[in-house]
């Protein structure tokens, strides 16, 4: 006699879930113990749409809730409301949520509603700052506390998990983005910006939309920018811009007309890859950038005052920066001027996973459903 597949429900609503479930879904479809539902919340909308079509995916439903000017509690009701309808019809077995979305929270709290088992992709990071990242440090851990099946993408979020004395099933398993990294990078993708030449300049990739680094810290970060080109005049300076008017209106003001700052849209993710392998060092406070960049061989500077990702920094691939224009100026010119701490960073071992992390959770959720 031969089982029916289990029913399961993978929730994603912005691009950074996107990627990191992308491997996940196609891993989980290719396996005929699962019904694989895909559900799209539409927290972000063209950036998502951008990386499903990268690996081919599509979702099965989309609540198309996001709205100009939504707030928190916005994405939170309209999401929890509407996957309530969602998981009742489906009954899945299992509902997989990724990091530490406003997305991700909401799904958890809806199948535990509905006393579905939840499982946690990239679970166990940490800054022990319950309002730095915001509000990303207190969604993970309001996740942590609803999840069965915790997948640990280091040890050190294995022990963070194993310290908050969180119940269920906690598996060390990989940073699926690293999966979804080495994918995209083998397609060989090419970065095309008018105007950039990357046989004159050495290119500094950029990226900041955090909310802790909204205001003063933003222009602070601008400020950083400009006196690392000013002192560095053979770099350009690729930034890549979120939507939201509250990071893009200063970042335009402040560096739209400088001649060696290449400001563009969001870039679709294989172009982000692309920008990686072509970047001579990134300065950014993305934390998937801190994982994706050592693989390609990239150092990092974070733009933050904590990281959730302190392995990156005790590997050696990345350094906490701060958002003072004086430190990042400093530790910019280390690495633009001397070789040696360049290459130690660029050469660090990447302790973020081996690109199997997806076919560990399959295997996991196998023997958990039994």
């Amino acid at each position: 006699m031969i089982s029916s597949p289990y029913p399961i429900c993978i929730t994603l609503g912005t691009r950074p879930e996107a990627i990191k479930l992308a491997p996940v879904i196609q891993q989980f479809r290719q396996s005929p113990a699962f019904e694989t539902h895909v559900i799209l919340t539409g927290q972000h909308r063209e950036m998502v749409e951008q990386v499903m079509e990268l690996f081919e995916l599509t979702g099965d439903r989309d609540l198309k809730i996001m709205q100009p000017g939504q707030t928190l509690s916005d994405i939170t009701y309209r999401s929890l409301q509407g996957l309530e309808t969602i998981f009742q019809e489906i009954q899945p077995k299992l509902v997989i949520v990724q990091g530490d979305t406003t997305t991700a929270f909401a799904a958890a709290l809806a199948a535990f509603y509905q006393q579905i088992p939840v499982g946690h992709v990239e679970a166990g990071l940490r800054t022990d700052n319950i309002y730095n990242p915001f509000p990303e440090e207190a969604n993970r851990r309001l996740i942590s506390q609803l999840t069965q099946l915790h997948f640990a993408p280091t040890t050190l979020a294995v022990e963070n998990l194993k310290r908050s004395g969180v119940t269920g099933e906690v598996h060390l398993t990989g940073n699926t983005v690293i999966d979804a990294l080495l994918t995209v990078a083998q397609k060989q993708p090419i970065l095309k910006i008018e105007g950039l030449d990357l046989n004159q300049y050495r290119m500094l990739l950029a990226t900041v939309h955090r909310r802790e680094n909204w205001g003063q810290p933003l222009q602070d970060i601008l400020e950083g920018f400009k006196l690392i080109l000013d002192k560095h005049p053979d770099t350009v300076l690729l930034l890549p811009m979120h939507r939201n008017p509250t990071v893009r209106e200063p970042i335009e003001a402040a560096l739209g007309t400088h001649p060696r700052v290449f400001l563009t849209e969001p870039l679709d993710y294989g172009e982000l890859v692309a920008a990686i392998k072509n970047s001579y060092l990134l300065l950014t406070d993305s934390g998937g950038l801190q994982e994706e960049a050592p693989s390609l061989g990239k150092p990092v500077l974070v733009l933050r005052e904590t990281t959730e990702r302190p392995e990156a920094v005790d590997a050696g691939t990345a350094k906490l920066v701060g958002t003072n224009p004086q430190t990042m100026i400093t530790e910019a010119g280390e690495l633009l001027t001397n070789k040696e701490a360049y290459q130690a960073m660029s050469n660090a071992i990447n302790p973020f996973g081996d690109g199997k992390a997806s076919q560990r959770i399959v295997e996991i959720v196998k023997a958990y459903l039994g």
